[in-house]
């Protein structure tokens, strides 16, 4: 469900003029798009340079949700491409999980951000926002059909459970059900690298680690007795 556009060679102020020129009053709260790209369910695809989709194989039985895409993400189109997508490659491959089996999309497809100087900075999606993509992650869990989700992070859970007052740090290290699927929840990775002390970042990587380990053995589980169906 990825989409592409043409990458602008910068970020700087002159790229987010033109970008935040699109009129960010052509919001339909109602509409439901075919493409991924045609999307104005919220005002976010104004600012963004392009909506990233999720990837991963067809029918995963793993699937991992973050947030939103970030900086990196906007401008190539592909989810967990930066920063905390390295460190999200790490904790796979430490989980022994190899990320081209798992399915990798956000609860937000735009990014979000405010200027900071001539820097895009991530800004945390509202309510309504995550409520509008949900329609998008519906399809993909439809499309897709994965046992196991991981959310990555708080607005991920809220997406994926279908509720805005659920809180992460209730049910971190815990395996929940939702819809007829295993529900691992944990730390978004760039929690684990904003963190302001070694010793935060330790326990929220291991928390990361530890839950994508736990997910792959349910996912290897289940695809095991769908194989003896």
């Amino acid at each position: 469900m990825s989409t592409r556009k043409p990458t602008p060679s910068s970020t700087d102020e002159t790229g987010a003029t033109k970008r935040a020129a699109k009129d960010p009053s052509s919001v339909e709260r109602d509409q439901q798009p075919e493409r991924l790209e045609d999307c104005r369910r919220c005002a976010l695809w104004s600012r963004a340079t392009q909506a990233v989709g999720g990837v991963g194989p067809k029918h995963a039985p793993m699937m991992m949700v973050g947030e939103q895409p970030g900086d990196r993400e906007d401008l190539q189109g592909m989810p967990f491409v930066g920063p905390a997508g390295q460190l999200l490659d790490d904790a796979l491959q430490e989980a022994g999980v190899a990320r081209r089996d798992v399915y990798v999309t956000n609860a937000v497809k735009h990014f979000k951000w405010e200027p900071r100087g001539k820097r895009r900075m991530h800004k945390t999606p509202a309510q309504r926002e995550i409520d509008a993509c949900r329609y998008w992650l519906e399809r993909e869990l439809a499309s897709v059909e994965p046992r196991v989700l991981v959310a990555l992070g708080a607005t991920a859970l809220k997406s994926i459970l279908e509720d805005r007052d659920a809180r992460l740090q209730a049910v971190v290290g815990k395996v929940l059900e939702h819809g007829g699927r295993h529900v691992v929840p944990t730390y978004h990775p760039s929690f684990a690298l904003r963190a302001p002390d070694e010793a935060t970042r330790h326990r929220a990587y291991a928390a990361i680690v530890a839950a994508l380990r736990e997910a792959g053995m349910l996912a290897q589980r289940e695809a095991a007795r769908k194989s003896n169906k």
